[in-house]
């Protein structure tokens, strides 16, 4: 039996998730967690073979699912992190990868789809979403016209109208820095100013739409 762990915060969510995988003859649903930090506390008891971490969890949680993630795998015999999520950008998709999550997926997949990711995130197998493989497969094909996570997470910053010493200050760089990431920004995407940079961002799927 693979033993499952639902990490979301909205109940209504987990219990979709449950309903859907409680069908499958070799599920096991162990535990569900309403917090990262819960969800991290419950990972590390033992006993879970995959997490079903969402991305964004409510004000009672401090850590976001991409942190919770980095602490789970961080552990040795770690159990696998399936990320089940509503977004699909590349500051949301990144961020979760590199922080160890096996699979991702989004939420409106088909309950065959989310079965078969499962499995394959509990053989220790890659499953993504076909939009972010599609997109992660762009970056690798034209690495030079990618963003890189800084440049994403200060796009990001400015896409929410923080001004460059507010970015500097977020994310304890200097302004000049700052200043050199936006120039790249610029440049990867085409564009010379911030609107239109945010713009273009958003129409490719790299930061989230307002």
């Amino acid at each position: 039996m693979i033993r499952l762990l639902l990490a979301d915060d909205h109940p209504v969510v987990r219990a979709g998730l449950r309903a859907v995988l409680e069908g499958e003859p070799d599920f096991v649903i162990v535990a569900e967690a309403a917090t990262a930090e819960r969800a991290v506390e419950l990972a590390a008891g033992g006993g879970v073979d995959v997490v079903l971490m969402d991305l964004q969890f409510g004000p009672g949680s401090a850590m976001n699912g991409a942190q919770a993630t980095a602490e789970i795998t961080a552990r040795a015999g770690a159990p696998r992190v399936l990320v089940v999520t509503t977004y699909d950008t590349d500051a949301d998709t990144l961020p979760a990868l590199e922080a160890g999550a096996t699979g991702y997926l989004l939420k409106d997949a088909p309950p065959e789809e989310l079965a078969q990711a499962v499995r394959a995130a509990a053989a220790g197998r890659t499953a993504l979403a076909p939009t972010v493989a599609d997109r992660l497969l762009e970056r690798m094909r034209t690495p030079a016209a990618s963003l890189s996570n800084r440049e994403i997470e200060v796009l990001g910053l400015v896409a929410d109208g923080l001004t460059n010493q507010q970015v500097s200050q977020r994310l304890h760089l200097s302004q000049a820095t700052v200043k050199s990431h936006l120039v790249h920004i610029y440049t990867k995407l085409g564009v010379d100013s911030r609107t239109a940079a945010v713009r273009e961002a958003r129409g490719k799927g790299l930061i989230r739409r307002a």
